[in-house]
């Protein structure tokens, strides 16, 4: 029996889960997840669907290996976030092949990943492949919106079902083009979550009859406080640690930098130097905790004014930073008067050490593959499945792999969560081959 190439079957499975509407709220990733379950039942695997409620499907499947070495985690979430149609080139539930890439809601973020993982997991089981570790992959629901029915329901719930020495997911293995160099960051730490209620509390009163100490005055001061304050600079050595790298390459951008870690104050600088907005923005989210304003309440009534608004807070931490420290620099900026609740928090995750048979297999392989190329750790602004996973010990590397040429005019930060979301076929097909090659190699005693 011919196979088809990794790349091919990466292609056609990511294209199906692409064509599936997954978007949480209110998530029902039940019809991708028993997509992923047909798919590895065909070649010959036993996956498990796991429901954390009514249409919240959970994929857990296991390549058995000799036991020589502990299990390794493959994990991708199949949910996706809100797309506006109307805003995008391609319709972004239809996984069109369009201008040499797959376009759709999650080609990124990250049903790639999901594709890619059982692309390998039916080539594993397909030509008899037995490796040294067990390899595990977990597709998850909920990831989107916080975890709670997705990772964190498997390992409060099925620990045993995921635990491994290593965990690969998100977020980590694209190309990221700065000057004449070409970077793979690795994710090796992410920064806590603490999502916040503000509440603002005056007298209420007739629209006819403005006051000045309206809660609605009060609560557009309130935001553009903090829409226009910044919080305080932070170094960690993650970041530090990605600038020697993008240092020791790029001299001329990058060694006005030099003395960060000795000079904090620089750090408010560095995103100015950076080329590419979408970049400077991740980059800045490095620097310092940070808040950012989401959701907006006020009034029910046109001629009423209100006594009670409130908005709600998405921050996120920095490793060495805690939900305290968050709250306390709230507070400096938007005054006593704003009552501020945390909703829900998880702290930030550090891979400790970093160097590892993961690390050194993924840069093994991506520099083979491409001469020249650097592959850096990197710490993410955002959270991922790793908030859950790693309570399990694993150690967590985000590496879902795609090429994305320089001039493509993809950039990779943009992707996420944006309009006309997408993943070139040739990165993908070029991402399987060197994920596969990781697993293989960590996997041999």
């Amino acid at each position: 029996m011919t196979l088809p190439s990794l790349g091919e079957d990466a292609k056609r499975l990511c294209q199906q889960l692409l064509r599936i509407d997954t978007t949480n709220p209110p998530g029902n990733e039940r019809p991708a997840a028993e997509l992923v379950a047909r798919e590895l039942r065909e070649a010959g695997l036993d996956p498990q669907l796991l429901d954390s409620a009514p249409s919240r499907t959970n994929v857990v499947v296991r390549h058995r290996g000799s036991g020589k070495l502990p299990p390794l985690l493959l994990t991708a979430h199949l949910d996706v976030v809100e797309a506006d149609p109307t805003k995008w080139r391609r319709p972004p539930f239809s996984g069109e092949e369009f201008e040499g890439c797959l376009w759709g809601r999650g080609a990124i973020d990250m049903k790639n990943m999901a594709a890619m993982c059982v692309a390998i997991l039916r080539r594993l089981a397909r030509t008899g492949t037995r490796l040294d570790r067990d390899i595990i992959f977990a597709a998850v629901a909920d990831e989107e919106a916080g975890c709670d029915l997705g990772s964190r329901f498997l390992v409060e719930k099925h620990r045993s079902l995921v635990e491994a020495e290593y965990a690969i997911g998100e977020s980590g293995g694209f190309s990221l083009h700065l000057g004449d160099t070409t970077f793979y960051p690795v994710q090796v730490a992410e920064k806590g979550f603490c999502w916040v209620r503000a509440r603002l509390t005056g007298e209420p009163g007739h629209g006819s009859m403005p006051r000045h100490d309206s809660v609605v005055t009060a609560l557009g001061e309130a935001l553009t406080k903090l829409g226009t304050t910044p919080l305080p600079l932070h170094p960690t050595r993650y970041v530090a640690d990605f600038l020697d790298a993008l240092r020791a390459r790029q001299p001329a951008l990058i060694q006005p930098l030099v003395k960060l870690v000795a000079r904090p104050q620089l750090l408010a600088r560095v995103a100015r130097l950076v080329p590419g907005a979408s970049i400077a923005r991740s980059f800045s989210a490095l620097l310092s905790n940070t808040a950012a304003a989401t959701v907006v309440r006020a009034g029910n009534k046109t001629n009423v004014i209100p006594g009670l608004a409130e908005f709600e807070i998405d921050g996120r931490t920095l490793p060495g930073q805690t939900d305290d420290d968050l709250l306390r620099e709230l507070r400096a900026v938007l005054g006593a008067d704003v009552e501020l609740e945390i909703i829900k928090s998880a702290p930030p995750i550090v891979t400790e050490p970093v160097a590892s048979p993961v690390f050194d297999a993924i840069r093994a392989e991506v520099e083979s593959r491409e001469p020249g190329a650097q592959v850096v750790p990197y710490l993410i602004p955002g959270f991922t499945d790793a908030k859950y996973f790693t309570q399990t010990g694993a150690r967590w590397y985000g590496f879902s792999p795609v090429k994305i040429e320089k001039g493509s005019g993809i950039r990779f930060a943009d992707m996420f969560h944006g309009h006309d979301e997408r993943v070139p076929v040739a990165g993908l097909a070029w991402g399987a081959e060197v994920l596969d090659a990781v697993v293989r190699k960590i996997s041999v005693a």
